[in-house]
Formats: C-alpha cells, structure tokens, sequence
C-alpha cells in the first residue's frame, strides 16, 4: 500500500511543477500577442489618420490591448477549470484503486487471522475438544449390557469391505484410538426439497476410521460404544465438527442448516453441555442453523428430565427432530412446547397401506401447526413418485445423495 502511495505522489508532483511552467510560457505569448496587436492598431490608426489627435491612437491600442487581455483571463479561468476537472477525475480513480486494494487486503488479514470473537470461539472448541480426549485416559470397566436399552441404528449405507473381522474388544480398542487419534470422520448426507430436490439441510453421520485405515461402521461400535460409555463423547465430538461446519457455511453465506443426532447420555453430561453452551454463546448466529435430532424411543423413555432439558435448549434459540418414529399417534402439542420443528419418517413405514390414514392426518396436523415432515430412506425414482403422491415436503436418501465425507474445516 505505501509503495503504490509512493508511486501515485511523484505523478501530482510533476503535474504540479510542469503544468505552471507551460502556463507561464503561454501567457506570455498571450500577452505578447495582444501587446502586439494594440500596438499595431494604435500605429495603424496614426498611419490611416495622420490628422487625429496622437492620444486616441494610443487609447485605440489600449483598448485593443485591454480587450485582449480580458479574453486572455476568461480562457485562463475556463482553461484552469479544465484543468482542476480533470486532476479530480484522476485523483477519484486513484481513491477508488486505493480503496479496492485495502478491501482486498483486509479481506486477507481477515481470512489470515481470524478477529477476536472468532478466536474466541476457536479456543472454546479446543477447550472443549480437549476436555473430550481427557476423558479418554480415564479406564473404564466393562458394563453389562443395559436391559431394553435403546439401540441406535445407523443411516442406511452400505457396509464397506472388512479386510479382517473384528472382535468386539479389538472394536472398543479401535474406537477409543481413534477418539485420542482424532479419527472420527464426518460424513454428510443431503436432506431436500420436493420435489425440487434442492438441499436445504445436511444430515451428520459420524464414522470411526482405525489406524489401518479401515472404516468401521456405526452398525458395529454404537453398541459397544454405548455399553463401554463412550456415545456421549462421540455425540459431543461431533457436535463440536458441527458447530465448526456451519461457521464454515456461515462464511461461505450459505443458507443450510444442519442436523446433529444428540443421545440421551449426551443431554445429561453436564460438563460438556456447560463448555458447548459456552461455545455457542461465542457462536450465537449459529445457533438457528443447527437442529438437535432425537429419537421417539429416547423421548419417551428420557421423561420429565430430557423434556426439562429439552426446555432449557429451547429458550437459548435451538431447534429439534424427532426421527425413528415407530408410533404415528404422535403428542404434537408436548412437540411444539419444546421447539420440535421437524418429524422423520421412514419410507417403508410412510407407503404401508395400513398407515395411510394416520399418515394423512398426521400430515394434516403437522402443516396446521407448522412442523415439517421428512421422508428418509428414499432410494428410488418409483420410491420418489409414490412418496410425491402423499404430498410430503422434504426426502432423504441415497436418490438425493450418499453420506459424504466432510473436508474437515480450517
């Protein structure tokens, strides 16, 4: 910036040194010629009438000189006008060129070294990240399976190849490596409008990725993870990705929110809703963008605590889902109290038959109180017609997209 300062000033100081001198050279040639001209109108008015008094030659060339000199004054002025329009022409362009280039490297600094409140808001989630891998040094004992503990099923994709099978110590062993490793992937997966197909929100699926690189999916670790203790801190590690996601997007000016899968364990581990309240309060834009989604099982069975939870969530901005819906007869008005705002639904379960009435009313309870329904699992163009044929306003599945790994944000 100070070199091209530099170069523009040289410029204003020629203009500034040279246009006088040629100034000063024209007027005399000015004054020169009209001086020239009284004379020769004085001396040529003599010459014509020898008889007339000497004086009134001479006031003739005067005033020839005078009237040059007037018209001399007014060309200077316009000239001069000119002249001053044209510098702050040039000097508006060189303004504008200045202001373009300082916009251009503040936008630099800005993506170079976040501002304050972005740094804070970075160094909450290290804190937070941090907190997640020490809990991780703490040994655990083995837990006996929970009785009629609920069973979180994985997004419908497609097993990658086992190069060999794995116990389920070698998987507990895998997940907490790569818990210390940072070696929980995010993986995307598009929710759309329809019948548009435009992506209005994106699902968030986490995955664990051992050392050797195998993937091992949710289907395989959710319930060892779950037993062992270990739900929560994926929950809340991918939570944090979330969070730095949609900051991403929010960069970017990008209009898409996301949902994020929040376990019952998650809800209740005050310690790290306390540090991702903080978060957030770093992050309060944000806050619209992300959807918390819960299970039906989880919300009956949570009870009073998860509701009263739930509340809390509510009043600082958040929004929820209810996925995994196995009942249809769905209490609404306890939905609504608690800013749930949109209801999954399986496909198979949309399309049986024997649903279509209450799927039907609850359509029409859900557009009355502004609940948006989605249907997942959709895999087919045929799939598609039938579930455009019911009238729902949003779909999910491989049709509109696989889970996709996420770049991990800068």
């Amino acid at each position: 910036m100070k070199a091209l300062t530099a170069d523009l000033r040289p410029g204003i100081a020629i203009s500034a040194t040279v246009v006088p001198a040629m100034t000063l050279l024209t007027h005399l040639v000015y004054a020169l010629a009209y001086l020239i001209a009284g004379v020769s109108a004085g001396a040529a008015l003599w010459a014509l009438r020898p008889e007339a008094d000497p004086l009134v030659a001479w006031l003739t060339g005067a005033l020839v000189v005078l009237a040059g000199a007037l018209v001399h004054d007014v060309v200077t002025r316009l000239e001069r006008e000119h002249r001053a329009a044209r510098r702050i022409a040039r000097l508006n362009d060189r303004v504008e060129e200045l202001a373009r280039l300082l916009d251009q490297r503040l936008a630099a600094d800005r993506d170079a070294r976040p501002d304050d409140g972005r740094y804070d808001a970075v160094m909450q989630e290290v804190k937070l990240l941090q907190s997640l891998v020490a809990r991780l040094t703490e040994r655990r004992a083995p837990r006996p399976p929970a009785a009629g503990g609920e069973r979180r099923p994985a997004p419908a994709v497609p097993p990658a190849p086992v190069p060999m099978p794995m116990d389920d110590a070698a998987v507990l062993e895998a997940v907490r490596d790569a818990l210390k490793a940072d070696r929980i992937d995010v993986y995307l997966q598009p929710i759309v409008s329809l019948p548009q197909r435009k992506h209005r929100f994106y699902e968030v699926f986490s995955r664990v990725r051992a050392a050797d690189g195998q993937q091992i999916m949710p289907d395989r670790y959710l319930d060892i993870a779950e037993r062992e203790g270990l739900i929560a801190t994926i929950d809340n590690l991918q939570l944090v990705r979330c969070v730095q996601l949609i900051r991403e997007t929010e960069r970017r000016q990008h209009a898409i929110g996301f949902f994020a899968n929040i376990s019952a364990a998650t809800l209740a581990d005050a310690e790290f809703m306390r540090q991702f309240l903080n978060m957030m309060a770093q992050n309060h834009a944000l806050v619209p963008k992300l959807v918390f989604e819960l299970s039906q099982h989880a919300l009956s069975a949570g009870g009073a605590v998860t509701m009263g939870i739930l509340s809390q969530l509510a009043r600082l901005g958040f929004r929820f889902s209810m996925d995994q819906v196995t009942d249809l007869s769905i209490d609404l008005d306890r939905l609504l109290r608690h800013e749930f705002r949109c209801i999954k639904l399986d496909r198979a379960l949309v399309l049986d038959p024997a649903n279509a009435e209450p799927v039907r009313e609850l359509r029409r309870r859900c557009a009355a109180e502004g609940i948006d329904l989605i249907v997942e699992k959709i895999e087919t163009e045929n799939q598609l017609v039938e579930v455009l044929d019911t009238g729902f306003d949003f779909g999910q599945g491989y049709l509109f997209g696989e889970p996709r790994l996420s770049r991990k944000p800068e």
